[in-house]
């Protein structure tokens, strides 16, 4: 059901911004009202990432009238993959800082107040406060979770999406709606401490094109919000399945007491017998003349590996897990994460595994330098 304007429209528009936006205004249902109530909305976007990238990118286009982009990160070279708003001359330099110039080029009509404070449980109220609406595009729990509070208490809607690996999630959540819609909220999707430990892009990947993809759904769900035009995602989660090109909805209704979320958090997909029993942690007495697999990425290994181990990238022993053999095997990896993932695909396919408890980042004793024997994948 669509929902009234969030935003009371400017008197008018310049001449330069409605030649610029013609094509908005001559959409059915669109027209030059909604165009003039982009130009009023103040919109706040949390990461200038993966996410916020494409919806800087959109929003500006679009010819929303403030954005504040909120970040305290510089670019990585590695963001480039996915952080579209960002050049290699820009590595080094704040992320905010490409947010201006990019909106700046697009639309010099939409102001960018940049905003480089980490975003936390203490200042996300007074970070947020007067826009009037939030897109939250970051990468943390810890961060969303600070977001989601500060809009349910503020009672601005919350344009919400993740990406991870091939899969996404989009919904909105609205703690104050207008009346005759339901109030939902991040709780009401994973209720607290039902996350636990959320991988990150650098432990599984992310599929840059997928990026883009929901940051422009999430500016389209911002973009209806302000003008009053469609239906918002308020009360439905959107899925996606990138490798199968599927998307499906999960209704999301407000928890009226403590439940399994609608939908999990979005990790690749594992097996059901996979998740049976979780894979047995263990110490690092326990690679000593065991079998060990190194599910790390080519680059890591470069720093060396445990003596003996085999290397498997985790993305291959996914695609064959048979392909390591009788175990019983340890697997390993940085932080303990993907370890787990790849010694419960292999627990899935009959194989014995079990995984080096904290990841070779909490045993830096067990590698051996770069160089040292190693078994070929």
């Amino acid at each position: 059901m669509p929902l009234r304007p969030l935003v009371e429209p400017v008197s008018a528009l310049s001449d330069a911004e409605r030649i610029r936006t013609a094509r908005h205004t001559r959409l059915a249902g669109f027209g030059d009202s909604a165009q003039r109530r982009l130009a009023a909305a103040r919109i706040a976007v949390v990461g200038a990432g993966g996410l916020g990238s494409p919806v800087v990118l959109a929003l500006a286009a679009a010819g929303v009238g403030e954005l504040i982009v909120i970040d305290d990160d510089v670019v990585e070279q590695s963001n480039l993959q996915r952080q579209v708003l960002h050049r290699v001359r820009d590595v080094g330099r704040p992320k905010v800082d490409s947010a201006v110039r990019v909106a700046a080029d697009l639309a010099p009509e939409t102001v960018v107040r940049p905003v480089g404070e980490r975003l936390d449980s203490a200042n996300a109220a007074a970070l947020l406060a007067g826009a009037h609406l939030v897109i939250d595009g970051t990468d943390t729990f810890e961060t969303r979770e600070a977001v989601a509070s500060a809009c349910e208490a503020l009672g601005v809607p919350l344009v919400w999406g993740t990406v991870q690996g091939f899969d996404a999630q989009i919904t909105v959540f609205w703690s104050r709606p207008p009346e005759g819609t339901a109030p939902v909220v991040l709780a009401d999707l994973y209720p607290p401490h039902s996350v636990g430990e959320v991988p990150t892009c650098a432990d599984v990947g992310v599929l840059g094109a997928l990026c883009l993809q929901v940051g422009a759904l999430l500016a389209t769900e911002a973009i209806k919000l302000v003008t009053g035009v469609g239906e918002p995602l308020v009360g439905r989660v959107l899925v996606i399945d990138g490798l199968r090109s599927r998307q499906h909805e999960v209704a999301l209704r407000a928890a009226t007491a403590p439940v399994v979320p609608a939908v999990a958090p979005v990790v690749p997909a594992v097996a059901p017998a996979a998740r049976q029993t979780a894979p047995p942690l263990v110490g690092p007495e326990a690679l000593a003349g065991a079998a060990v697999v190194d599910v790390r990425e080519h680059d890591e290994v470069a720093t060396g590996m445990v003596p003996g181990s085999r290397h498997i990238p985790l993305a291959d022993l996914l695609a064959d897990p048979a392909a390591v053999g009788a175990g019983p095997v340890v697997v390993v990896c940085k932080v303990g994460v993907r370890a787990r993932r790849a010694a419960e695909a292999l627990r899935a396919a009959g194989i014995e595994a079990s995984v080096l408890a904290g990841g070779l980042d909490a045993w830096p004793g067990a590698l051996a330098p770069s160089g040292s024997a190693r078994v070929p994948a």
